[in-house]
């Protein structure tokens, strides 16, 4: 039988999954701040590792489209670094979770894989910039640093999973396939705020619950959400008309009411009729709930205040971990 993994290994996957989470963070703030294109190349900025601190007309001149701005540069800069540590960090993870296989109970194939997604999402952060903020490109980046931050969050999970309780009651089958469809619908409504995000939609509709209150507001969902808009210029700013965002907006509602309404359920079943570890699990999963819809309802009525749309991309982020809890729970008894 095979040993628990090493407190130091759990620990370090730990950090892992804690830096994962400041990426996120900070490529939020980067886009926020429309920082997005501070560096008009790859992997460097302006043919630098570093910007210098003076003679910024030399770096000016082999990009002369694209105005230096040394604070967006180097909070582009500064989201890279984190970046690629977090790349090494996970590769050193999976070599030392190959040397440790065979005697303890670590993810192996799980950060092998983790491995070959930090590759991709490096890729995608290269097109993102190359591609000029195109919207397609941007959605599956946030998405791709998603899974990353969920791969390492199942991954420490395992590491601190111990046996079936004694005593607990298995839940019945059918919450098991609800809380997969709880995760397609998350899923889906998190595509749905990264498409709104890219497109710069989340100031198109100004108030609760309707969207521009007594005024015929016209809504192209076709344009919203064409997903063939064309490659070339630059998104920064988002280059859609009004109508087009209104639908992206309207649809990220939609998704945020279903979201609401499945995982809500979920969690108050957990609540209600579950015991221990789920029941525990079924309150966060409730409360990472209430907290990001009040704050979607917040950064509407308060006009996307910086704070607040920080703070609602790091709620979303933690109703995936609340989600991925519940789902953790739930593989540990056998469904009845």
């Amino acid at each position: 039988m095979k040993l628990p993994a090493p407190r130091e290994f759990s620990r370090l996957l730990l950090l892992a999954l804690l830096l994962s989470f400041l990426v996120m963070s900070a490529g939020a703030f980067t886009r926020l701040s429309h920082a997005g294109l501070g560096c008009p190349d790859w992997p460097g900025c302006y043919g630098r590792w570093v910007l210098p601190a003076t003679d910024p007309a030399q770096l000016q001149s082999h990009f002369p489209d694209q105005p230096l701005d040394p604070v967006k540069a180097w909070i582009e800069m500064g989201h890279r670094y984190m970046a690629a540590s977090l790349g090494l960090l996970v590769l050193g993870l999976a070599i030392w979770a190959w040397r440790l296989r065979g005697r303890y109970q670590v993810p192996t194939t799980a950060l092998s894989m983790l491995v070959a997604l930090v590759v991709v999402q490096g890729a995608f952060g290269r097109w993102t910039v190359t591609l000029k903020l195109w919207p397609q490109v941007v959605t599956l980046h946030l998405l791709g640093g998603g899974l990353i931050f969920s791969v390492l969050l199942l991954s420490w999970l395992q590491t601190r999973r111990q046996q079936a309780i004694p005593g607990a009651s298995s839940p019945p089958s059918y919450v098991r396939s609800w809380a997969l469809l709880g995760g397609v619908v998350l899923l889906c409504q998190l595509a749905l705020g990264g498409w709104t995000s890219a497109n710069y939609a989340a100031l198109a509709c100004p108030d609760l619950p309707l969207c521009h209150r007594g005024v015929d507001v016209t809504v192209d969902w076709r344009s919203g959400f064409n997903l063939l808009q064309a490659v070339g210029p630059s998104y920064l700013g988002g280059q859609l008309d009004n109508a087009a965002r209104v639908a992206i907006h309207l649809g990220h509602r939609l998704g945020a009411l279903a979201t609401f309404l499945v995982l809500g359920g979920l969690a108050y079943w957990l609540i209600r009729c579950g015991t221990g570890l789920l029941q525990r699990r079924g309150r966060w999963l409730l409360g990472a709930l209430l907290v990001q819809g009040g704050l979607g309802a917040l950064n509407v009525l308060l006009g996307l205040p910086l704070v607040l749309a920080l703070a609602h991309h790091a709620g979303a982020v933690l109703l995936v971990a609340a989600w991925l809890g519940v789902w953790d729970g739930l593989v540990r008894e056998p469904a009845r």
